[in-house]
């Protein structure tokens, strides 16, 4: 027992060193990609504006309302861009982290979930600059009344864009969380398919909640949310057979 209790501490201060460590080189790993990202700053921040620039009415620009946003503002794109580049090998030194204590069957099924977690992440986000913000900022762009100048403060439109990025990159999240719901036992594909009008509903009021006041953009994030979720149960539905032929009640 004695021999015992002093292994727990060496234990504990091993896991600890070896979290300290993953964490340094997430950090390590972000702050080269910021390096290499940030003499691009402005390209970057460009690229980012282009959705709402092209529909600037001729002779308007994007504005600066504070003496330091022309700096701050790539500079904040350029680490969060980096942050958003080195996700998947953060996710792989976390799954390095806790795979050990991970049975081999649980380590099989987590692997595939974790990869497509960062591609619909990444996917969501996608969507959101190649589909949503044209016809978002179009739709600002044509009800502004007449003899009114849109000319969006830079540090704002990066506040608005990265709201939108991280709404559509965790609702396109659904179909693991549904995954993960049914293989834990929490609940069945049944059961998720029998609150269908509640998850409809609830699509829309988190669209309302994390999208701008307008009818377009509450519906672009709600409307694949709900896809999603129906992804979500069919996939449970395809995963549910193989988990029932090893209950030997059936």
């Amino acid at each position: 027992m004695d021999e015992e209790d002093l292994d727990q501490p060496q234990t504990l201060i091993a896991h600890l060193t070896e979290l300290r460590d993953r964490i340094l080189r997430c950090l390590i790993s972000i702050f080269i990609i910021f390096l290499f990202l940030f003499p691009f700053a402005n390209e970057i921040y460009e690229f980012v504006s282009l959705p709402l620039r092209n529909l600037l009415p001729e002779g308007t620009s994007m504005i600066a309302t504070e003496v330091a946003s022309p700096f701050l503002t790539p500079f904040k794109l350029s680490m969060l861009t980096s942050l958003y580049l080195a996700m998947p090998y953060i996710l792989f030194q976390t799954w390095r982290f806790i795979a050990p204590g991970m049975y081999l069957t649980e380590q099989r099924i987590a692997v595939p979930i974790l990869s497509s977690s960062i591609i619909l992440f990444y996917a969501g986000t996608a969507f959101a600059y190649f589909v949503v913000f044209p016809l978002v900022f179009g739709f600002f762009a044509n009800v502004a009344p007449d003899g009114i100048e849109i000319m969006t403060d830079i540090n704002r439109y990066l506040d608005f864009v990265l709201k939108l990025f991280f709404a559509f990159g965790i609702s396109f999240e659904i179909p693991v969380v549904a995954i993960i719901l049914i293989l834990t036992g929490v609940t069945t594909a049944a059961r998720l398919a029998s609150k269908r009008p509640f998850i409809l509903v609830g699509c829309f009021v988190i669209g309302m909640l994390l999208t701008p006041p307008d009818v377009i953009s509450q519906s672009l994030l709600a409307i694949p949310m709900w896809i999603l979720f129906e992804l979500g149960i069919f996939l449970a539905r395809r995963i549910e057979p193989s988990r029932d032929k090893k209950d030997p009640s059936d």
